[in-house]
């Protein structure tokens, strides 16, 4: 991520579910874009680096980070979910936005460090 912008503008369009975000298109077309889905986390990453330890969070972004780590695994776990990658992948995926979810809200991840997070 460039700038907290430009992670900004990235969470914006996808927690507003615009067209072509990642969300809209999971939810909406049962697809799994695996490039916008690498954008959407690495924004989330980028926004819980630069907010962590904030005594306020804005409550936008709190709904977008809730909202992806809540809903997202239900809608991948439906059994007609069409899974072109190993289930592996998709558990990972959920995992991470829980993961986010949680460093998010706590201001600090619960990964002993140096940690480093792996592009999905």
């Amino acid at each position: 991520m460039r700038t907290m912008d430009e992670a900004l503008k990235i969470l914006e369009h996808e927690f507003h579910s615009e067209p072509e975000s990642f969300l809209l298109r999971l939810r909406c077309e049962l697809e799994w874009d695996r490039a916008a889905f690498s954008r959407l986390e690495k924004a989330m990453r980028a926004i819980c680096a630069h907010t962590q330890g904030a005594e306020t969070l804005p409550r936008w972004l709190a709904e977008g980070f809730y909202h992806a780590a809540t809903e997202v695994p239900g809608w991948t776990s439906h059994p007609n979910f069409p899974r072109p990658e190993p289930r592996e992948y998709y558990d990972a995926c959920v995992e991470r936005l829980v993961d986010l979810a949680d460093w998010y809200f706590r201001g600090r991840h619960v990964y002993m460090e140096p940690h480093v997070w792996r592009d999905l």
